[in-house]
């Protein structure tokens, strides 16, 4: 999916960012203490069965994982991390290394004195928070995640036995509690830290078809109490751009709804030849994103191919634009699928193609359904939905 608009979202639990990079440690005679300000934090930690292991403080980068501070466990699974870091944002707790590590998110703020209670085994999915303003909150979201992530385990396992329309709605039911509990804090304390996190919750990561815009109004509560908390935090400056931008392309999806007229695309063909979408005018076009590498995109193509070759001499064609990288796997894929309309058009530049946002969609294979005068007549049309509109239209 797209619409990741620079947010953390619900990865940082699952995952970790980045590789393990050296520490910051006062004892290092190489380190450069300089460079790191006063000690501004402490996470203390209680956590049965880590004797032993040791665990970082680390801010969240787009670079990946950026280590602030360490301990290790004593006998008792307890430890004490202090430690300079810049400011309010995103920073996890890991415990361990390498693929055996796990993490758990901390929205620290200076001067937050964070005690963490646990174990080993459940420490990355049921920790006990206290001792900040937004530990009360992390503590009844981790529990609420826990219980989402098991399922969401389940559910994969059935991935490949079920479609793909099937897992989509089942993974949103599983997920629906966890967007509950995240949009009902938000709303009731706008300005928690920990909302960095709850965000994820309140972002159209599906795309815009089924997003609820009262969820953009509790992100616009969101930044607005960052700002005014955080004036100079450039986390709370990174939400509020963030949140235009999800506010601008809502209105661009509005735009392109059924009615409104389909933006120009001008790309070569396999030759290098330009295509413009505006030539085809008169016609009653498909616009069809896909890629060589989408196996939904290539399970449908025999059904578009089956529609073209009915509806040809009535006034239809098919205007095929890539997201392909590999201009050899496109032309093949063309080729063996029997793609046989003169349409087809890519910049090679996959998900980084412009279009993306141009036509506000998340997913391929996605569908534009014009009209002669260039106007949007429906959009997402596939399989038994697609043959039932053009029937509609052609009366036959």
């Amino acid at each position: 999916m797209k619409y990741l608009f620079g947010f953390l979202f619900l990865t940082i639990l699952l995952a970790a960012c980045g590789d393990d990079t050296p520490v910051n440690d006062d004892n290092d005679e190489n380190s450069n203490s300089e460079e790191v300000g006063p000690d501004n934090f402490t996470v203390n930690g209680i956590i049965s069965g880590s004797n032993g292991q040791n665990f970082y403080v680390e801010a969240i980068s787009e670079q990946g994982a950026i280590a602030i501070a360490q301990a290790t466990a004593d006998a008792n699974g307890s430890f004490k991390i202090v430690g300079n870091i810049p400011g309010f944002g995103i920073y996890q707790l890991r415990m361990g290394e390498g693929q055996t590590a796990k993490y758990i998110p901390l929205t620290l703020v200076p001067d937050d004195n964070v005690t963490i209670e646990g174990k080993a085994g459940t420490f990355d999915t049921q920790p006990i928070v206290s001792g900040t303003s937004w530990s009360e909150t992390m503590t009844s979201y981790m529990a609420v995640f826990s219980t989402f992530h098991l399922a969401q385990a389940e559910l994969t396992e059935q991935r490949g036995t079920i479609t793909d329309e099937v897992y989509t709605q089942r993974f949103m039911d599983l997920k629906k509690p966890v967007d509950n509990f995240a949009l009902n804090s938000m709303k009731a304390d706008p300005g928690n830290p920990f909302n960095i996190v709850l965000s994820a919750s309140a972002t159209p990561t599906m795309g815009f078809e089924t997003y609820d815009i009262k969820n953009l109004d509790i992100l616009r509560g969101v930044t607005n109490a960052f700002i005014s908390k955080y004036p100079d935090s450039p986390m709370a400056m990174n939400m509020q751009q963030q949140t235009v931008e999800i506010e601008r392309a809502y209105n661009n999806f509005l735009s392109l709804s059924s009615g409104g007229q389909a933006p120009e695309i001008a790309l070569k063909n396999p030759e290098g030849t330009e295509i413009k979408l505006s030539s085809l005018r008169g016609k009653y076009v498909l616009i069809d994103f896909w890629a060589s590498w989408c196996q939904p995109c290539r399970r449908e193509n025999p059904n578009v191919v089956k529609l073209y070759n009915k509806y040809k001499n009535d006034g239809f064609t098919v205007y095929s634009v890539s997201l392909d990288k590999d201009r050899n796997a496109w032309k093949q894929a063309i080729a063996a699928d029997g793609l046989i309309w003169p349409n087809h058009v890519s910049d090679l530049l996959m998900w980084e193609t412009p279009l993306v946002k141009n036509y506000n969609f998340s997913g391929i294979p996605h569908t534009v359904l014009i009209d002669p005068d260039g106007k949007i007549i429906g959009q997402k049309l596939r399989g038994a939905e697609l043959e039932q509109k053009l029937k509609e239209i052609f009366k036959k």
